[in-house]
């Protein structure tokens, strides 16, 4: 966006023109009186804000500093061209304040891509100074701003925020029982594959979706600039801090689609956008409304999401690793007879409907967690924990990496066309027991294509040069089962 001001004789007046909303239009009111209380007026001339494009609609509150300085330059209290050299984003408070806005981190990244400096409010100038090589001013008033730029003072470079090192969830020693899962989970997270695990209420299946962060390896530098981009234009990067623990979002199931994908008034991120490059966990997948968790089926097959509105057009980020969690039918104790209802079987199926053929078929992993007895409960934590599954996962993430290098794909999950056939073909045997299983599966081209991902992803963990029939084999046992009578 370009901010142009003229300044034309004629009765007094402030017109802001090119499609502002209420909160840009309310802007004269808060840089009028910023001015004044730097004890500036306005010439009682007929002044003239442009916003061009003039036909794209503007929205938010970090237009303020802009034309504060657009107007400022107009007036010949600054130098106009010196400020053609900076993009600037802001909100203004009455007192000439300069407050913080969603968004500088992008801004600041797109002003070093074209050789421009930023002028941002000096709340957010650790945020800014991870864009390398920007000539940035980061000014807490417009006072010290106008100072800084007539060479009065200078305001000092704020240092870039703190990269934290990734937290830790629970543990994989807290999770008794359930071995298959875990090794489901295990192969999740070394090939970045969905994953669905089923079973009855207090199985652990949401402990073992909360253990998955502790397993995954650290975003590297350049993955994590990425993912607090997203965090910055939905106004969640505080103080510039910048995480290299991969995004963890767990959504309640009476989310929106517009809360799930992205959209409202103000387009914002939605929470698949916001779990770019980590992980998405759907608990109590049923639950949800079934045409927002249709509107994932685009996200997770392209990773990014297109939000369409009347007024904007916005792509997000969305490659996500989607972990859910459900139970087998309403009651949850389908296969008990002591607690199931009695309109099982029928119920399984109604729940579980509930859930479109076309997303579980996104789905790599769908495993079965079955209920934990007291005599599991009861024994010692085991031996292994997170600790050692992601050591090895890390090992196979690195193979993957060695793999991929010099293409878009980050893992496993992502092979297709040339690198699919290049990287996931099973021998003979292997070949042959997959022709079988998708005859007998009836598996559709992506169940078929998914399968050679996951097969490829087990023999990267056991250290495997080609794909064996155990690795297809372990594969299979992964996919979708028929609901249990």
């Amino acid at each position: 966006m370009e901010v142009q001001c003229q300044i034309a004789p004629g009765l007094p007046r402030f017109n802001l023109v090119g499609l502002p909303d209420k909160a840009v239009n309310e802007s004269r009111e808060r840089v009028v009186a910023a001015l004044a209380s730097m004890g500036l007026s306005l010439p009682p001339k007929r002044i003239t804000i442009n916003l061009s494009p003039a036909d794209l609609p503007k929205e938010g509150s970090h237009y303020d500093l802009p034309i504060a300085l657009a107007l400022l330059g107009a007036m010949g209290v600054c130098d106009a061209e010196q400020l053609g050299d900076f993009f600037a984003v802001g909100e203004l408070a009455l007192d000439g304040r300069i407050v913080g806005t969603p968004g500088v981190l992008l801004a600041a990244l797109h002003a070093a891509g074209l050789d421009a400096g930023l002028i941002c409010p000096a709340a957010q100038g650790a945020e800014a100074r991870w864009a390398s090589g920007l000539a940035l001013v980061a000014a807490p008033n417009l006072v010290s701003l106008l100072n800084h730029l007539k060479g009065v003072q200078v305001l000092p470079l704020p240092e870039p925020g703190a990269a934290e090192e990734p937290g830790f969830g629970p543990d994989l020693r807290q999770v008794k029982g359930q071995e298959v899962a875990k090794r489901a989970l295990e192969i999740a997270a070394a090939g970045g594959h969905n994953l669905l695990m089923s079973g009855p209420p207090g199985a652990g299946k949401s402990l073992l979706a909360s253990c998955l962060p502790g397993i995954l390896p650290p975003l590297t530098p350049a993955e994590a600039l990425e993912v607090s981009m997203v965090a910055s234009v939905a106004g969640l990067l505080e103080e510039g801090r910048i995480s290299r623990a991969r995004p963890f979002r767990s959504p309640h199931h009476s989310a929106s689609m517009a809360a799930l994908t992205g959209g409202g008034l103000k387009v914002k991120p939605g929470e698949v956008s916001l779990a770019h490059l980590g992980v998405l966990f759907l608990d109590e997948l049923p639950e949800f409304q079934r045409a927002v968790l249709d509107s994932l089926r685009q996200p997770l097959e392209t990773g990014v999401v297109d939000v369409a509105r009347a007024n904007a057009h916005v792509t997000f980020p969305a490659r996500v690793q989607l972990i859910a969690a459900m139970n087998p039918c309403r009651c949850g104790h389908l296969g008990d007879p002591a607690l199931a209802c009695s309109r099982a079987p029928r119920c399984a199926a109604d729940y579980q409907s509930k859930v479109s053929g076309p997303l579980l078929d996104r789905i790599d992993l769908h495993v079965e967690v079955d209920p934990v007895s007291a005599a599991d409960l009861a024994l010692p934590p085991p031996a292994e924990g997170s600790a050692q599954v992601a050591a090895r996962v890390a090992a196979a993430r690195a193979v993957q990496t060695a793999r991929l290098e010099g293409t878009a794909r980050r893992s496993n999950a992502e092979l297709d066309g040339d690198l699919l056939d290049r990287h996931a073909t099973p021998d003979e045997p292997g070949r042959k027991l997959l022709m079988q299983a998708a005859e007998a599966m009836r598996l559709s081209a992506r169940g078929y294509t998914r399968i050679l991902r996951v097969a490829r992803t087990i023999a990267d963990l056991a250290g495997a040069e080609g794909i064996g029939r155990i690795h297809v084999a372990e594969a299979l046992s992964y996919r979708r089962q028929a609901p249990r009578a």
